[in-house]
């Protein structure tokens, strides 16, 4: 059966992408009338069947891939008649896709949902930020190399192709790329955000972010102050701007035509390459002999996927060490399986991992943890999660087979992912954004997995909270963030903070705080977050246990061991 299915997906997907690639000589320019009613009654099929597709494939169409389907793989899943089919389409999608189909690891699907998760974070504005125009071009084109930011507005000289002179402008972002593929060097993009409310809509006309066009005699440029030109002369332009008069000649790049065609090439779907892949081997699981502890996180991307950080944290002590020239090193190899309850794999995740301790600091770290963390893009629903760990240098393997429950988040339902308690929650620099481990966002977050708390350092908090109710005129949420922290049934801590003290906008707020521990006495607590929109009154909460421990004794022991 899955030979047929695969056979189904790539027989269509020759003939829609081969077909519109012969040349025009070839071609029947005069089709037959029964092709043209076949045609119709195809589009009309396509159209209906869009309607009547399963919640789940609906919104992988709509919402996850949208901007990156070729019109050709839309068609084609279309046409295609069961689930099964759509299931083996979207595995090939995301395999046609990846750099190196031979690795466990698909790096496009892995980014694809990375710059989804950062959008909604970043560029929300009473709609997910996937769908504004700045998220469209970062999940498309990925970050800027220059971002020029006047979340403010303010004065503005204009540049002498644009008419020189200055003028007050509205919000508005310039985005440039060094490059982008098929379009060229040196590429700008404008974002003019009119009316305050935080979306930032991309431009093709400078003169939309001049916040005094409409305004007489006032934001004159260069030629217009010396009476060379008047202002009702920016609304005659036939090119789709409102600029003034330049006094020398444009640059191409300001050429109506040549915009446009930028502006085209910029969300056209990227181009695939189809390849025929072989399905991924999976590895038997045999032994457990290296005793380990995991944890899985939550985290919204769109509507119907979870992003799923899989953390794994080993005790030192139950690993096999070297000694060479005073240096004590080991290493394992974590194998990570997400398997249907069918059976059929939908992630795999293969690392090495190595920890080397110098002579002075190897009896200290025998008593702490190595950590390792990957971050895997799942659809809800019920999973099968496999974890073999196996030391290189005894043999020894470790095994986790255990139910993988990844929840949905409702559209119009107050929701929250986990909350996570951290021993490290630090911004990143903006080159390492959405990289590497524990790297969430703009945010560096690793888990303790024991909840182990030395009293000297702080406890970080980590929450995102999703479908906050927008104000119908500010397009900003409004809400309260209550934090309890309690011993037994003891309240010993509690304090509140606003969105709007967070400064952050839009239907998520993300919840990044440090609780010092300094004041709470060794034992065992309990943290609650209570999260409370004041525009739908609605409430959510997430709770999670932690304990308060004697103060380290140094600092050599708490950097011990890398990674913990």
């Amino acid at each position: 059966m899955l030979r047929v299915a695969r056979t189904t997906v790539f027989s269509i997907l020759s003939f829609a992408v081969i077909a519109p690639a012969l040349p025009a000589q070839d071609r029947d320019p005069n089709p037959a009338p029964t092709q043209q009613r076949l045609d119709k009654e195809q589009k009309r099929k396509l159209k209906k069947t869009l309607k009547e597709l399963d919640t789940p494939y609906k919104q992988w169409l709509n919402e996850d891939v949208v901007y990156i389907i070729s019109p050709e793989e839309r068609q084609a899943f279309l046409q295609l008649d069961t689930n099964e089919e759509r299931e083996q389409f979207i595995e090939q999608f995301w395999l046609r896709r990846s750099s190196n189909p031979d690795l466990p690891d698909n790096d496009f699907k892995e980014e694809h949902y990375r710059r989804i998760a950062y959008a909604n974070e970043h560029y929300a504005s009473g709609i997910p930020g996937w769908k504004t125009d700045r998220g469209r071009m970062y999940i498309m084109w990925g970050p800027a190399d220059e971002v020029e930011s006047h979340p403010t507005g303010g004065t503005y000289d204009r540049p002498m192709e644009e008419g020189g002179g200055s003028t007050s402008t509205y919000p508005f972002e310039t985005w440039r790329y060094r490059y982008m593929e098929g379009i060229g060097e040196n590429v700008i993009w404008e974002f003019v955000d009119p009316s305050g409310s935080g979306e930032y809509r991309l431009t093709m006309d400078p003169s939309e972010k001049d916040a005094l066009l409409h305004v007489p005699g006032a934001g004159l440029s260069l030629m217009e102050s010396m009476g060379m030109a008047s202002k009702t002369d920016r609304f005659t332009r036939s090119d789709g701007t409102n600029l003034p008069r330049s006094m020398g000649g444009e640059p191409s790049s300001m050429n109506e035509f040549n915009r446009l065609e930028q502006y085209s090439k910029a969300f056209r779907p990227p181009a695939v390459k189809y390849k025929d892949l072989e399905a991924l081997v999976t590895a038997r699981i045999v032994r457990d002999q290296v005793h380990f502890t995991y944890r899985t996180d939550y985290l919204k991307v769109t509507n119907d996927t979870v992003l799923v950080p899989v953390t794994v944290q080993i005790p030192n002590n139950q690993l096999s060490f070297d000694n060479k020239d005073g240096v004590h090193s080991a290493t394992m190899n974590i194998f990570g399986r997400v398997s249907t309850l069918t059976g059929r794999v939908v992630q795999t995740f293969e690392d090495p991992v190595s920890r080397d301790f110098p002579e002075s600091l190897f009896q200290k770290s025998l008593k702490l943890q190595s950590i390792y963390q990957k971050a895997v893009p799942l659809r809800p629903g019920l999973y099968r999660l496999d974890i073999v760990i196996k030391d290189v240098k005894s043999g020894n393997v470790g095994v986790i087979n255990t139910r993988l429950q990844v929840p949905k988040f409702d559209d119009d339902t107050l929701e929250a992912s986990s909350l996570i308690l951290a021993d490290q929650l630090e911004h990143v620099p903006a080159k390492q954004i959405g990289t590497g481990q524990f790297v969430l966002g703009s945010s560096k977050v690793r888990p303790k997995l024991d909840g182990e708390f030395p009293s000297n350092i702080k406890l970080g908090i980590y929450m995102q909270v999703y479908n906050l109710k927008p104000d119908e005129k500010t397009h900003k949420s409004n809400a309260t963030f209550q934090y309890t922290v309690k011993k037994g049934n003891e309240q010993v801590m509690q304090f509140k903070e606003t969105s709007e003290e967070m400064k952050q906008t839009g239907e998520q707020v993300t919840i990044e705080r440090l609780l010092p521990l300094v004041t709470l006495t060794p034992g065992k607590y309990s943290l609650e977050v209570l999260a409370t929109d004041t525009l739908s009154n609605k409430t959510v909460s997430k709770t999670a246990e932690f304990t308060v421990k004697a103060p380290l004794e140094t600092k050599s022991a708490a950097n011990a061991a890398p990674g913990r």
